[in-house]
């Protein structure tokens, strides 16, 4: 289990992303589309088309992490794109949520 930081902000990308971006585009992603640096300890969630994958980007302050969760059965809830604005959380442990 990884232990993020109490009180971290988590964003949450809406819609979904390409799960072929590797650390550097997700973190050029998140400085273009959310106007975040991504080296600012905050947490930042994407979800990949069929729902099932979610890949995190974090920087610890030592160095930039990235973690995938594919889930074998059910689906990731996700936010729609619809406003392009981002829902955000305090709370990392309730930001993400799946269904069977």
């Amino acid at each position: 289990m990884i232990a993020f930081p109490a009180g971290v902000r988590v964003w949450i990308a809406g819609g979904v992303t390409d799960m072929r971006r590797g650390m550097n585009t997700l973190a050029l992603t998140v400085q273009q589309g959310l106007g975040r640096d991504p080296h600012a300890g905050e947490i930042f969630c994407f979800r990949g088309r069929k729902g099932d994958l979610v890949k995190l980007l974090w920087h610890d302050g030592i160095g930039m992490s990235l973690y995938t969760k594919r889930l074998e059965a059910g689906k990731f809830i996700w936010p729609s794109s619809g406003s392009g604005e981002r829902c955000r959380s305090r709370r990392p442990s309730s930001a993400i949520f799946w269904r069977e």
